[in-house]
């Protein structure tokens, strides 16, 4: 079996079922053994895109995504989305092409040491020396990947490997020395977490994507129903917890609601679940969680203790540990606890103005979630836009709610919303995108199109690189260097935007949209969110919606960089 071949039959034999990439002189081998093959390709109009797509393919999924690009440039390509795919411990393997083995070091053409560059982002990576390994590692590969700590793994495949013969069989299993992820906490250290849980007063729970990505969000609400807990989830755990419920205090840290922050602040338990204490959620450090002390479950070791003190450490598989965990547990004292929080929920909502100022963003999502009941798979770039979204989804389900939190990638939406349609093609699969975001990756409404990728962009479109004008208006004097996507100009102190004063918006995105042979829409006031988001569903084609919203509007609860938690901005009068 070549090579060539041997690529093709362990994607059957792992029972992939869409690759996603774009063809090169290095791995035209592996597109020729593919054409036959009973395998969905899609074919990407740019590597980043295929690596973002095989992202949330196996986001929504639970399933390794699996990319393919050609040497040199096509692999340099994926390298955004692979360290996308690492920060989020999402499972990807990556194939790219590379030149033959003779030509390796010699600046060859289309030749880049991609191995290398890949290395600090990659939860392990191969260069193939010999075919007879070949079998071997695509095996290791996908086991990697999907085992212990998710990530993304990278196969570097020279052409003269994949035109080679070997008879190895493709292994069943494999041993890798080293390599021994552990599930199962340790007994009396969940022993003791119950034992912490029974003396708090006022615990907190704080659920990370390790929890969706262990599958263990029944174990996370019967943790919290059984004790009476209440629970925060990061930008990357929503969906853990149904934000519906009562004991939710939706998201935590830079941008989450002000009770959830204030909940932590004041806490004598923080149960961390799957989750890595990032700057995000902790802001200055000194400062985070007082009066608490620690319970950290995470199947990671080497993020216990990486960045707060812990007094209580799990290693072990979240849904595993929380099933032995609630076996243990009993409710909590919390009465007070409980009714503080509730008062902080009616002093400090989630709330905006819709008075002035044109559309407004969160009135768009709110409408969306309303329309679709939680049930439509949610994909969101990177901005003020994933902001609102976060807050005013309400995430429901696990593996809806598909974003970038550790990278922070923009252009990664659209893509990673082509992936999740991909996996599901009966399922509604909206992409929450801004002017800025879009943009990034706009070329792939060709591919969405081509591949009957039904997926409806909801185009928050301020004019702006809204977060960073965001921070420009809030600490830099409203100098607006170089986030006006309207004039392509250093703005004014006072944006003339909605004065209709600066040129027709580039591009013209409903025009953009029909050229590609999606259908396009236009949104400019609230009387037309609905009918518009209707008419979008109903459509079975690929769609974009260009919402006009508020030009200057900006996401609030805010904790400044550098800021404690409790520290927060709950908003400004634009001046």
């Amino acid at each position: 079996m070549k090579g060539c071949e041997i690529v093709v039959d362990a994607l059957l034999r792992e029972k992939v079922e869409v690759v996603f990439g774009y063809p090169g002189g290095s791995v035209m081998d592996i597109f020729d053994a593919l054409y036959e093959a009973p395998i969905r390709f899609i074919l990407t109009r740019h590597e980043q895109a295929a690596a973002h797509a095989a992202d949330g393919y196996a986001r929504a999924s639970g399933r390794a995504g699996v990319c393919i690009a050609t040497s040199g440039p096509g692999a340099t390509n994926l390298v955004t989305g692979i360290a996308t795919a690492a920060m989020d411990s999402i499972p990807l393997v990556a194939l790219t092409g590379q030149v033959s083995t003779p030509m390796i070091g010699n600046d060859a053409f289309q030749e880049a040491d991609i191995v290398g560059i890949t290395r600090p982002i990659t939860k392990h990576n191969y260069l193939v020396n010999r075919v007879e390994d070949l079998p071997r590692i695509l095996k290791e590969a996908f086991v990697i990947a999907t085992t212990g700590r998710p990530g993304p793994v990278l196969i570097d495949l020279p052409k003269d490997i994949l035109r080679a013969e070997t008879s190895v069989p493709y292994p069943s299993t494999v041993k890798l020395r080293g390599y021994k992820p552990t599930y199962e906490g340790h007994p009396q250290q969940i022993k003791r977490a119950a034992s912490e849980i029974s003396k708090a007063k006022r615990p907190v729970m704080y659920v990370g994507g390790g929890a969706i990505i262990s599958g263990a969000d029944k174990e996370v609400a019967a943790l919290a129903v059984k004790g009476g807990i209440p629970v925060t989830t990061t930008l990357m755990g929503l969906g853990a917890f149904p934000e519906t419920h009562a004991l939710s205090l939706g998201m935590l840290g830079m941008h989450g609601t002000v009770y959830a922050n204030y909940a932590i602040a004041e806490a004598d338990l923080i149960i961390a679940i799957g989750a890595r204490f990032d700057d995000r959620v902790t802001g200055r450090l000194s400062t985070f969680a007082p009066q608490a002390r620690i319970i950290h479950v995470d199947i990671d070791p080497t993020s216990v203790h990486k960045n707060v003190k812990v007094d209580v450490p799990i290693v072990g598989d979240v849904k595993q540990v929380l099933r032995e965990l609630v076996k243990l547990v009993k409710q909590c004292d919390d009465a007070a606890w409980i009714a503080k929080i509730e008062e902080w929920k009616r002093k400090h909502p989630l709330s905006y103005s819709r008075k002035g100022g044109g559309l407004k963003p969160q009135f768009v999502i709110e409408k969306l979630r309303e329309l679709t009941g939680g049930d439509a798979i949610i994909a969101t770039d990177v901005g003020q836009h994933q902001m609102w979204a976060g807050q005013y989804c309400k995430v429901v389900k696990p593996r809806t709610f598909l974003t970038s939190g550790g990278l922070g990638t923009m252009g990664y939406g659209f893509p990673a919303g082509l992936g999740a349609q991909a996996a599901f093609p009966k399922r509604l699969v909206v992409v929450i995108s801004g002017d800025g975001s879009f943009q990034m990756n706009i070329q792939e409404l060709s591919t969405a199109v081509n591949c009957d990728l039904p997926v409806k962009v909801l185009i928050l479109n301020n004019h702006y690189l809204g977060m960073v004008r965001q921070w420009q208006q809030l600490f830099y004097r409203k100098r607006y260097s170089a986030t006006c996507l309207a004039r392509n100009m250093m703005c004014p102190a006072i944006c003339n935007g909605t004065a209709g004063k600066c040129p027709p918006y580039i591009p013209d995105f409903v025009k953009v949209a029909e050229a590609y042979g999606a259908a396009g829409m236009r949104v400019k006031t609230e009387g037309e969110v609905v009918p518009a988001l209707r008419d979008a569903f109903k459509t079975r084609k690929p769609v974009v919606v260009d919402f006009e919203v508020a030009h200057e509007e900006n996401v609030f609860p805010m904790v400044p960089a550098g800021a404690s938690v409790t520290e927060m901005i709950e908003g400004v009068e634009l001046v």
